[in-house]
């Protein structure tokens, strides 16, 4: 039979997914939109004034730049405006997503556009006029870095980043007076288990050690160790969560026993990066980088046909620029096609939440986890169990996994 959400779950709470920099991104994006507006008239007029065809050109080109991050900054007000309306059964998160893949599928567009282009001209040569070409692309790479610095909101931005979490690192220390022990959950390629260290060498016997860990839900394990020369380890692998207070036990059953506490670290995961991520934002700076990766390949694609006379050049760095464009395209229509779908957010948070749920015998029948917002995951979670547990027992249990803005728990 399934129960409801207890009362103290039930309440009505907020269903505003946005990302934690989601109006400074807005503002960042209408920032550069003014910035690209401007630079567009300027070219164009310009251009009509000397007449220069190419200005003009380039000043069209502009637009539709200024077009697609115009995209971006209607989807991050759209989204603030309607954070609160009932009718967005999980809130307006998705906005941003929805955008970026809109994006993604315009810059694929934009990539056949310029291969085609290229690929024309590479057959069929036109003449170039190499002193304004170059002046513009190097005018275009400008205003295409300095909106890279305003959109990352002016500061080394990329999105690729790397959150580390160093393995071994959980490490509680305990001073004995004559010596001091550390121990630590260590789970660098291996499963994780229990290390015991002395700084003045190998702690004694394997069998003067013990440690019991006691867990949020009254839970308790005793773990046993082993001399792996050097240091001490616990024959057990620990299980997950490694959120407990640990009661370690030295110098035999009778031995004074020391009492520390581990809390679960949420691992910085690809996954776990990627649901934090805010798509659209994203989208606008593969826009600027994809027309700065371009600028950058027309420049040094010009200077070779100039001093050279290798006039295919010029077109062979479109045909180049052109793939790189694809290649970011569909990376990012494939991560934002996957969150639009509800595919599963965080592979590894799905195995932390049913090991959560499952430690003391209880069975998760049907898991669900999917991406609300940046940073903000939704879950649903269906429990077997022949305790008396409520739902609140649950929601308990998983309100350490801080992604988990959404959670939904049925007992059967």
């Amino acid at each position: 039979m399934a129960e409801p959400d207890s009362p103290a779950f039930s309440s009505p709470h907020s269903h505003v997914f946005l990302g934690a920099d989601h109006q400074g991104a807005e503002k960042r994006t209408w920032a550069v939109i003014w910035l690209c507006g401007l630079m567009m008239v300027a070219e164009i007029v310009g251009g009509a004034l000397f007449g220069s065809i190419a200005l003009i050109a380039d000043g069209l080109h502009m637009s539709t730049h200024a077009g697609a991050l115009l995209l971006a900054a209607l989807a991050y007000t759209y989204a603030r405006k309607h954070a609160n309306d009932p009718g967005f059964a999980f809130g307006t998160g998705k906005v941003g997503d929805l955008a970026g893949f809109t994006s993604a599928v315009i810059l694929a567009m934009i990539a056949l556009l310029i291969g085609y282009e290229a690929a024309l001209r590479l057959f069929n040569p036109v003449p170039i006029h190499f002193n304004e070409a170059i002046a513009i692309a190097v005018l275009g790479l400008g205003v295409n870095v300095a909106s890279a610095w305003l959109l990352s909101g002016g500061h080394h931005h990329h999105g690729h980043g790397h959150a580390h979490h160093e393995h071994g690192t959980e490490i509680r220390h305990i001073d004995r007076g004559d010596g001091v022990l550390a121990l630590e959950i260590f789970e660098d390629g291996v499963p994780p288990r229990f290390r015991i260290h002395d700084n003045r060498g190998t702690p004694a016997s394997a069998s003067n050690f013990t440690v019991e860990t006691v867990r949020p839900d009254g839970a308790r394990q005793t773990f046993a160790f082993t001399d792996r020369g050097g240091f001490l380890e616990s024959l057990a692998d620990i299980p997950e969560p490694h959120e407990f207070i640990v009661r370690l036990r030295a110098n035999g059953p009778r031995g004074a026993v020391h009492e520390m506490r581990f809390e679960e670290h949420t691992h910085g995961s690809g996954a776990s990066r990627a649901h934090h991520r805010d798509n659209n934002m994203r989208a606008a700076l593969v826009h600027v980088m994809a027309d700065a990766a371009v600028s950058v390949l027309v420049i040094g694609g010009l200077l070779l046909a100039r001093i050279f006379g290798w006039v295919w050049m010029d077109p062979m760095a479109g045909i180049i620029g052109a793939i790189v464009i694809a290649n970011w395209s569909c990376g990012l229509m494939r991560d934002t096609g996957g969150i639009l779908l509800d595919r599963t957010a965080d592979r590894k948070l799905a195995q932390d939440v049913r090991a959560a749920i499952e430690m003391n015998g209880d069975k998760v029948t049907d898991l669900h986890l999917w991406r609300l917002g940046p940073g903000h995951l939704g879950a649903i979670v269906s429990v077997a169990t022949d305790k008396p547990f409520g739902s609140d027992h649950y929601h308990r249990k998983l309100a350490r996994f801080s992604a988990l803005s959404h959670v939904t728990v049925e007992v059967q």
